[in-house]
């Protein structure tokens, strides 16, 4: 009983925090995301709460290093997408630039805090927006930014899904800028996995979830376009990774 008691309040600590830090942010997304010092004071804001927003979720955030390798100071970094989570939680653990759907723009609180961040934003089923999409992209490497990409375009659940669209493999290899490949895993698979239901249901799903809250994103050694022959060989070979990946911390 003292124990539920206490486990409460702190929740609502959490919830005060959140809303607080919300506010703030909400308020420096209106501000003129060009300017250099009001980017990175942004983004810096962004990355705070996103670290309230995931405490108050009760997630366990691990990052497990297997690269032998030190990661390149700009790079393109890809990761599979099975849920909502990730929305928030690559965002703080990479300073990338992130290419998300069209829709979330128009989305409430959401899709304020995600243009002032500068995201990339893309209408899948136009290939005029795609076409937008790439060249933002391009500019924003040219610019020196990272940028972050789900490959398997767009949540398709726990499994890999296959094959992965090629934006990616493009930019690298149009670019020179390495990819960085992390697979996300879920230890409560089903509680995080995201195939039907609007974002708010998926939200509510983790936080009332009664399983272990862990995620873990495991980064792996870098890939350099010079590697591949051309932009089929290099999406094959990760999505091969990715498979193998699957295997060893899903299967």
């Amino acid at each position: 009983m003292i124990y539920n008691l206490f486990k409460f309040l702190y929740k609502v600590i959490l919830l005060i925090d959140l809303l607080l830090i919300t506010f703030i942010l909400l308020i420096a997304c209106f501000l003129p995301y060009s300017l250099r010092p009001i980017s990175k004071l942004v983004r810096w804001i962004f990355v705070r709460w996103s670290h309230a927003f995931k405490r108050f979720l009760g997630v366990e955030l691990i990052v497990h290093q297997h690269h032998q390798n030190p990661l390149p100071k700009q790079y393109i970094v890809i990761a599979n997408h099975p849920s909502i989570f990730e929305d928030i939680g690559m965002p703080m653990t990479f300073d990338a630039h992130f290419l998300g759907k069209a829709e979330v723009a128009k989305w409430p609180v959401v899709g304020r805090i995600s243009r002032g961040i500068g995201c990339i934003f893309v209408q899948r089923e136009d290939k005029d927006s795609r076409l937008a999409a790439r060249e933002a992209l391009a500019q924003g490497i040219k610019d020196g930014l990272n940028i972050g990409i789900f490959p398997e375009g767009g949540c398709k659940g726990r499994r890999i899904y296959t094959p992965f669209t090629t934006g990616a493999f493009d930019l690298s290899l149009q670019t020179g800028v390495p990819i960085i490949p992390v697979f996300l895993h879920y230890e409560a698979a089903e509680t995080f996995e995201w195939l039907v239901g609007n974002g708010a249901e998926q939200v509510w799903k983790i936080l009332t979830s009664r399983f272990a809250t862990r995620a873990n994103y495991h980064v792996y050694d870098p890939l350099y376009p010079s590697q591949f022959k051309h932009r089929d060989h290099y999406r094959t070979h990760v999505e091969s990774l990715f498979l193998k990946w699957q295997e060893k911390h899903l299967d």
